[in-house]
């Protein structure tokens, strides 16, 4: 019964990453739009708020409570995983996880209410701690005890500091078509 949850538990992982990665690229398109004369600005703002919107509660709200009822039901199965480490803090990334899916939530809310409080650079930024995020969730499930607290550590501030490089190349590009 365990693999069968967990199968279903990876499953929707991958849909609710896919829904917050595809949700911020959204997020830039319709910042961008902004800069978009009249009419196009206000057609497309519309047309990314449905998009938006169908992503949102269509795929990525009801994968991440597939997610989580299928984590509860996996401690439920086998209640000794609580008694590891590695989980608690697997739980603390869940729960970071959790605060950037809200916070997603609201910057969808706030932006058919026509606030665009971050630039699209801001939101590329953002995009990058889901990564992080998943990063760090998937290699301490596969490594468990085997984490080198120190070079995890190294190694999501290096890859961070890629993934800031990276997207500061592609501005330097973009802006200069």
């Amino acid at each position: 019964m365990y693999n069968y949850v967990l199968s279903l538990h990876i499953i929707f992982v991958v849909c609710w990453m896919a829904g917050l990665f595809y949700m911020v690229r959204l997020f830039i398109y319709h910042t961008e739009a902004q800069e978009k004369p009249e009419p196009d600005r206000t057609i497309l703002s519309k047309q990314f708020e449905i998009m938006e919107r169908k992503l949102w509660f269509i795929i990525t709200v009801p994968s991440m409570m597939l997610v989580l009822a299928a984590g509860v039901t996996m401690l439920f199965i086998m209640p000794v995983w609580l008694q590891q480490p590695w989980m608690h803090i697997k739980l603390a990334f869940v729960g970071g996880l959790l605060v950037y899916h809200f916070i997603c939530e609201s910057k969808m809310k706030q932006m058919a209410k026509g606030l665009f409080k971050w630039t699209s650079t801001q939101l590329r930024i953002w995009n990058e701690v889901a990564t992080l995020l998943l990063f760090a969730i998937v290699f301490l499930v596969v490594l468990k005890n085997a984490v080198n607290w120190i070079f995890g550590i190294i190694g999501l501030v290096l890859l961070s500091l890629i993934l800031m490089t990276g997207v500061k190349i592609y501005k330097y590009y973009r802006t200069k078509k």
